[in-house]
């Protein structure tokens, strides 16, 4: 697993039981995984199709790095499929898991389109590997 971006918690990014909001670090992985597809499938319209059932393993405090990585899994006509995991960039104690993000390229008028990938491009995510 490849890990391309970090974020600390703040503030407010916390729940009302001061750790960190389960929404927030969603939101951070999805702009991740849409950055990603967009850089592999070198095209600017990619959007979130679905995310599988996400596992909360452990809780990230004020403070804590929060790294995520992603992995490709596959590459279908017109979608990328990616897993991920988020972890405590000091510990590196996993705090969540998906196993299937996929990803779809479109067209112009919002349609699923083939974007003719069918393997990762070398180096251009290799800025965290761990």
């Amino acid at each position: 697993m490849r890990y391309h971006s970090r974020n600390i918690v703040k503030p407010g990014d916390l729940n009302p039981y001061g750790t960190l909001f389960g929404g927030r670090l969603l939101e951070w992985i999805d702009e991740e995984a849409g950055l990603y597809s967009v850089i592999q499938l070198e095209s600017s319209r990619v959007v979130t199709k679905y995310m599988s059932e996400i596992n909360f393993v452990s809780s990230a405090m004020p403070g804590d790095i929060v790294e995520i990585g992603l992995e490709v899994v596959k590459f279908g006509n017109s979608s990328l499929v990616l897993k991920c995991e988020a972890r405590n960039k000091m510990t590196r104690q996993p705090i969540i898991t998906v196993d299937n993000i996929t990803m779809v390229n479109l067209d112009e008028t919002g349609k699923p389109s083939p974007h003719g990938k069918t393997e990762v491009i070398k180096g251009s995510d290799q800025q965290y590997e761990m």
